[in-house]
Formats: structure tokens, sequence, C-alpha cells
């Protein structure tokens, strides 16, 4: 039996008997955790209201070992609150729905539970303290976050030069399969055309060029978004449940 403590984010949670909760994390030192939290959804508990979704905390777990995969999932026994981002998120809808889509795309990098990936952790603090401030529109938080978490996880898409042959870009076709913009020669079928606007705006995200970001006329983000989408999508697999309300708000 062991006691541990982490900082984390809480990705969401699902209920347990009449009072309690599992709580699933994406924690700095052991990646991804799942915890049972005690009582948290009685009236009088001052501790469920820190273990919601969007939360960034400082949690103290108790494990009956120290597999963090064993057979029993560890208890959290203390929680402080380090940046409550759930209040400045849950009251706008657009920034709702890019956040949950934040949080699930979080927990489908980190596949293994007790693996540290302290950047996709250090990305998602960063992405929904920025979403939360409002300084940026929740679409180009979103995407900027899906494009770095795609680089991070070995996806990183090409929007200047060829990403088949290294032809310096512009290049005017974009891929899925082939991993972003290619040139005339290496255009492959299924390739789309997209605008020079929505090429550079998505360059600009990736790289964390804000400026050139935030100056983006909002049909060319649209179109943005989109590819990103596909995107993730081809290389997810399967895409993520809550970008299907993102783009519903967007259209909206």
């Amino acid at each position: 039996m062991s006691l541990f403590r982490d900082d984390g984010i809480v990705l969401r949670t699902q209920k347990l008997g009449e009072a309690d909760r599992i709580i699933t994390l994406l924690t700095r030192g052991h990646g991804r955790v799942r915890a049972v939290a005690r009582g948290v959804r009685r009236t009088k508990s001052k501790f469920g209201a820190r273990l919601e979704p969007f939360s960034h905390v400082d949690v103290q777990f108790f494990a009956r070992g120290s597999d963090l995969v064993g057979r029993g999932l560890p208890l959290c026994t203390q929680t402080e609150t380090i940046a409550p981002y759930g209040r400045g998120i849950v009251a706008d809808y657009d920034r709702y729905t890019a956040g949950t889509a934040m949080l699930e795309t979080a927990e489908r990098f980190t596949d293994h539970e007790g693996e540290p990936n302290v950047q996709q952790y250090l990305l998602l603090v960063g992405g929904l303290r920025t979403l939360a401030s409002g300084e940026h529109g929740a679409g180009l938080v979103l995407d900027a976050f899906l494009l770095r978490s795609l680089a991070m996880g070995g996806y990183a898409p090409s929007f200047a030069d060829c990403a088949k042959c290294g032809m310096p870009g512009p290049n005017r076709f974009f891929s899925v399969a082939s991993g972003g913009v290619v040139c005339g020669d290496c255009r492959v079928p299924g390739s789309v055309v997209p605008s020079p606007e929505a090429l550079r705006l998505l360059g600009a995200l990736l790289t964390g060029d804000w400026e050139t970001a935030d100056a983006a006329e909002r049909r060319h983000c649209r179109e943005g978004s989109g590819l990103v989408s596909a995107y993730l999508h081809w290389h997810l697999e399967r895409g993520l449940r809550s970008l299907r309300y993102v783009r519903q708000a967007s259209n909206g």
C-alpha cells in the first residue's frame, strides 16, 4: 500500500454506486490515471466540486500496491485546486464544446494508463488556460491543440513543403493520407485543393503564430477546421464524438 501525489487535469467522470465517482485524470508524472473519489456526489461534498472536468488539481492518491494498472483503482484521498479552468469554459457553449474535444483528444493520445506523457499534459494545461481566457477564438484554440497533439504523436502535417518529396512550397494539393500538402507530381487520388489562406492559417496554428491566426477570415477558419478534422480522423482511425458538436456550433 502506498500514497502518491501528482497534479493533473480532470478528463471525465463516471458515476459509481450511490455517492462515488470514477475520475479520469491526465497527470504530469503518472500519465492517465483512473481513481475512485468517495462521496463526491453528495450535495455537501466540497471535495467533489474540485474534481470536475477541466479542473487543474493537485491530488493525493492511495494505492494498494505500486502498480496503477493493477486489479483495484487507487483512491483520491485529498485534492486542492490549482486552476478552475471550467469556470471560464462551461459558461460559453463554443468554449465548452471545444474544451470537451480537447479532453477527449488528450485521453485518446494517452492510451496506456500509468505511462507519463509530459508533453501532452503540458499542451493540455496550456490549451485549457488559453481557452478559458477567451483571448483567441475557441475554434482556433481547438485546431491548434489538435494539430500539436498530432505532431507530438508523430503525425505532424506539412502545410508548405511537399509531404512526400520535400519540394519547397507553397504547394496546391492536400492529402490526409500523404501527410499534408503535396506537389503536382506527388498528387494522389482524393487530394483536395484548399485555399492558400486556409493552409497559411493551419501553418500558423501549428507554429503558434497567433497574430496570423487571429487575423484569418471566418470562411478560412471553417475550411481549415475541416482539413484538421479529416486529418485527425484518418490518423486516429475513428473520429472524436465531441467534434460533431463543435462543428454544429460553428455552423450555427
